[in-house]
């Protein structure tokens, strides 16, 4: 009797060809090195100028015993509007997230965050003491909408 050749190698029709890995592993070396280049140097990369500011406002956010937060003008300390708890999910989010980077370095919550209305109509949330801003647009109008609601000058009824 004789048996099957094992030295003979099987072909798999389902398999990647070596060199089609090969190759898309090398795409996907040569774009991050090209994303680290231009974080790195500047060279190539678009930026567009922020539009020139039309209002500005500072509030202060507070957390209560119940769940709520309480937003403050801080320029006149007085109560712009109160967040129920579990509500507002973005609000919620976004002053999480920099409340978070100012606790990372040991800062307090004394100074007060900066909204600028620019004259494109976008909105910007700047934390003054980390350098960190949010552009509100980018999360869509209607996120930017609970933002925008702050910057008028009556308190919601």
């Amino acid at each position: 009797m004789s048996s099957p050749s094992t030295s003979a190698t099987r072909h798999d029709p389902d398999a990647v060809p070596r060199i089609m890995l090969l190759a898309l592993g090398a795409l996907v070396l040569a774009s991050l090195l090209g994303v680290i280049f231009v974080r790195f140097t500047g060279v190539g990369l678009a930026r567009v100028p922020d539009a020139a500011p039309v209002s500005v406002r500072e509030f202060r956010f507070e957390d209560r015993p119940d769940g709520s937060i309480v937003v403050l003008d801080a320029s006149r300390s007085r109560v712009i509007e109160t967040v129920a708890p579990g509500t507002n999910g973005f609000l919620r989010g976004t002053m999480r997230g920099l409340a978070r980077e100012r606790n990372r370095r040991g800062i307090g919550q004394e100074t007060p965050f900066r909204m600028i209305g620019r004259a494109d109509g976008k909105l910007t949330l700047e934390d003054p003491v980390t350098g960190r801003r949010v552009d509100l647009g980018s999360f869509g109008p209607t996120n930017a909408a609970v933002f925008a609601q702050l910057m008028r000058d009556q308190p919601p009824r």
